[in-house]
């Protein structure tokens, strides 16, 4: 049977799967729309989707120049931005966890925040789906940020397991949700230097690609 998924790599990088497994493959479609990066959630450097115009109010405001502005959106946005100290998820939990930063706390907030937004409005776009996927880095290893992301999509029938959720790390795959959610959701490991090793040796082969 055909299942539907998303696939949350990063928060702002979404894909969606139509396809008989959840694992990465053929059938994978890109659906977050950009021309670089910037656009989606706003990731460890990146400012996320901004009014555009306030890139003219900064440029006049700050007298910044568009490459000074390129530079701010693209390298000193997003987590480390907003927090003020780093772009590493880990270090950020910390800082919250031990000293109750204030501005770690929110970087987190919005980071879970606007990953929840995306999600809710392509399970909108969609219809609906079988699944949510989390994977790579944050995915994979941080069950509390996973825990901040679901929380709110009951409506859409996910249901985390606390427990399940919470013992799912450091390469674990497996299901997160409760049994009876209706809408499922995986932590499943990514192997970004495994898929990039294959497909080079497709190229040097001249063999067709799989998608």
């Amino acid at each position: 049977m055909t299942r539907r998924a998303l696939v949350v790599e990063r928060p702002g990088s979404i894909a969606v799967l139509e396809r008989e497994e959840l694992h990465p493959g053929p059938g994978e479609v890109l659906v977050r729309p950009a021309y670089c990066g910037l656009c989606g959630t706003d990731l460890e450097l990146l400012a996320g989707d901004i009014d555009p115009a306030i890139i003219d109010y900064l440029a006049v405001k700050e007298g910044l120049s568009i490459q000074q502005l390129e530079t701010m959106l693209n390298k000193q946005s997003g987590l480390i931005g907003i927090s003020g100290l780093t772009n590493d998820m880990r270090e950020l939990l910390e800082e919250s966890h031990e000293h109750n930063d204030r501005r770690a706390r929110l970087a987190i907030e919005i980071f879970c925040y606007r990953a929840r937004k995306y999600i809710g409005a392509y399970l909108a776009a969609m219809g609906g789906a079988d699944a949510v996927v989390f994977t790579g880095g944050i995915g994979e290893n941080a069950p509390e940020i996973r825990a901040l992301i679901c929380e709110g999509l009951e409506w859409a029938g996910l249901e985390l397991d606390q427990e399940r959720n919470t013992n799912c790390k450091s390469g674990c795959e497996g299901l997160i949700s409760t049994d009876g959610s209706r809408l499922a959701a995986y932590t499943i490991p990514t192997d970004e230097e495994l898929l990039i090793a294959r497909d080079t040796v497709r190229c040097v082969r001249g063999t067709p690609q799989r998608y």
